[in-house]
């Protein structure tokens, strides 16, 4: 049965959109080393990430923007940045095992949620390494354009740096104005 992985990075930062990918494995290409993104290196997750786009039967990224984000929330837009992932992929998966505890509205094929699945299946594994990797690439390419926020470093999540960066130099455009720490900046810049 051809299974498809699927899981999300980004739902915590203050910034950028949410990344999801879906990943089918070839049983016959194993790929050693797959785990929960988070318990890998960034050397590790890089050196992985090449090697599923190399060895997968299929594998796909989608996102759902900061825009996105603010309209729908973060839950929904989760959901919707895998959805997007599952009907990108190049071959239609039989079953497709999400990392969660919520499967995403519209899959028209079989589907399971997995808590703490990028641990325990290699499909959501590798999903977790591709998203991940692409949300730091993203961030590292957005810490280019805004040096002062420091992007790069805490990838947008919620740490003093960044509080300290959004109170000297404000909120920016890619900034999701949903979140509670954002909406009171912008309040006070009011």
């Amino acid at each position: 049965m051809r299974v498809a992985g699927v899981d999300e990075a980004g739902r915590g930062p203050l910034v950028g959109s949410v990344v999801a990918a879906a990943v089918i494995l070839d049983p016959n290409n194993l790929i050693e080393g797959l785990n929960d993104s988070k318990k890998l290196t960034e050397k590790k997750r890089e050196k992985l990430f090449l090697e599923i786009q190399e060895k997968a039967l299929a594998w796909s990224i989608a996102e759902a923007s900061h825009e996105e984000i603010d309209d729908i929330n973060i839950l929904q837009a989760s959901l919707l940045a895998m959805r997007r992932a599952v009907e990108a992929l190049r071959l239609q998966p039989e079953h497709v095992l999400v990392d969660g505890n919520k499967i995403p509205q519209g899959l028209t094929v079989s589907c399971d949620a997995v808590v703490g699945g990028d641990a325990l299946h290699a499909e959501i594994s590798a999903a977790s390494i591709l998203a991940k990797v692409t949300r730091d690439r993203e961030m590292v390419a957005l810490d280019q354009k805004y040096p002062q926020y420091g992007f790069a470093k805490h990838k947008g999540y919620p740490t003093k740096a960044h509080f300290e960066a959004i109170a000297e130099h404000g909120v920016i455009a890619e900034h999701r104005r949903s979140y509670a720490p954002v909406k009171k900046a912008l309040e006070q810049l009011a």
